[in-house]
């Protein structure tokens, strides 16, 4: 007897980085000595002061179902946030607390979208956004933003991508995967273009904008277009910034009836995000943030020192970031000067040659790039490049 899955899981497929991170798994448990640059995590461990809280709140007993939307503590501290570090005011109502900035995206496609409807998402772009449109019935529409488009998208591109059926424009910034940061003055010009369409809602996707190094200061698409607040849906979350992936706590803030929608949808599927979690990222966000500075300074310093490194390697062009812990090199020349045909083929040479894991840029919709992740040590940073460079100019 074979069993058929829904015609939409077709159309679906897993997690690339997921893939990348099972593999370098697999070969390390094999005795391979793997270096695995694949992985959005950092490598810090979440500070002291965040698990004495959540240890705190298991010996006091908060091991209960909390409301689908999260704690009001909580969210509470997420309104204070929002104030304090974006100029932006939200009611209780206006908020809601997900397991993971990646459930609340999902939430905002399935409680928006639909079969007929339309979202626009720039490329490169976080692997999982169109499979989220996808699974919402709805269909994906890509604007294409290369290295030699710095890797943003222009307003008259944005013009261009729009009809009728257009529901919903992703936009992230710092990028995963390139590390790119819109300015104030580049979000508002999107903003001049969508101020012709009331109908299509902004996902403005934050969870790195503590993670930000740049020569202008981060500036959300809500706190850039303020106009724009009755339909912009801001998504952050603790797990970048505070080294907080496992705790699974994200959180969106926008328009009630959608937070509504979205609540709704959540009530249905995990229900409230994890307890514990939730007293433990309330007191990160009303914590000292020395803690993120920190790991900051960290990441800048590798940073500085892996793009020179990359633009070295023969076959390689990587731009400087603003923030995020990645870099995406354009890695044309170097498929050609190996006779390889895709990033996926050097994906796959690099971990066979040189024993290092990385992810192909095809995964984020961009053919011809690698993604690098610096979540690591610069000492693991300069054993990975040197094996890198070897392979290629073998």
């Amino acid at each position: 007897m074979s069993l058929s899955v829904s015609k939409r899981m077709t159309r679906v497929k897993p997690s690339p980085t997921g893939a990348v991170l099972a593999l370098a798994t697999e070969l390390k448990a094999a005795g391979r000595d793997i270096i695995s640059l694949g992985t959005g995590e950092p490598d810090f461990d979440t500070p002291q002061a965040i698990k004495d809280a959540a240890i705190s709140a298991i010996q006091s007993g908060a091991t209960k179902y909390t409301p689908v939307d999260g704690t009001a503590a909580l969210k509470a501290a997420i309104a204070r946030k929002f104030e304090r570090d974006n100029g932006l005011s939200y009611a209780a109502e206006q908020i809601v607390v997900s397991c993971g900035a990646k459930q609340a995206l999902y939430n905002l496609c399935q409680g928006l979208l639909g079969p007929g409807d339309e979202a626009i998402i720039p490329s490169p772009y976080w692997v999982s956004y169109p499979d989220m449109v996808l699974l919402a019935g709805a269909e994906p529409v890509i604007i294409e933003a290369g290295l030699d488009e710095d890797f943003k998208i222009t307003p008259r591109q944005l013009r261009n991508a729009i009809t009728d059926k257009t529901r919903l424009l992703f936009l992230n910034s710092p990028s995963n995967p390139t590390g790119v940061s819109y300015s104030e003055a580049e979000l508002q010009a999107l903003g001049d273009v969508l101020a012709e369409h009331d109908d299509i809602v902004i996902a403005s996707d934050d969870i790195y904008e503590h993670i930000h190094w740049g020569n202008e200061p981060f500036v959300t698409f809500a706190g850039a277009c303020p106009s724009f607040a009755s339909r912009t849906v801001v998504i952050n979350g603790v797990s970048k910034a505070y080294a907080m992936t496992g705790w699974r706590i994200g959180y969106a803030a926008g328009p009630q009836e959608l937070i509504s929608a979205m609540k709704t949808v959540q009530s249905q599927s995990t229900s409230n995000p994890c307890s514990i979690s939730q007293i433990a990222a309330q007191a990160a966000l009303d914590g000292p943030q020395s803690v993120v500075s920190e790991m900051v300074t960290a990441y800048k310093a590798r940073h500085d020192f892996l793009i020179p490194e990359l633009n070295k390697i023969p076959g390689f062009e990587c731009r400087t970031g603003e923030g995020t812990f990645y870099a995406f090199p354009r890695v044309l020349d170097a498929l050609q000067n190996l006779n390889l045909k895709t990033d996926a083929d050097l994906a796959s040479y690099l971990v066979a040659e040189a024993d290092v894991a990385v992810v192909p840029g095809s995964a984020f919709g961009a053919e011809g790039y690698l993604r690098l992740s610096f979540a690591c040590s610069l000492e693991t940073l300069a054993e990975a490049l040197a094996r890198i460079k070897r392979a290629v100019t073998a």
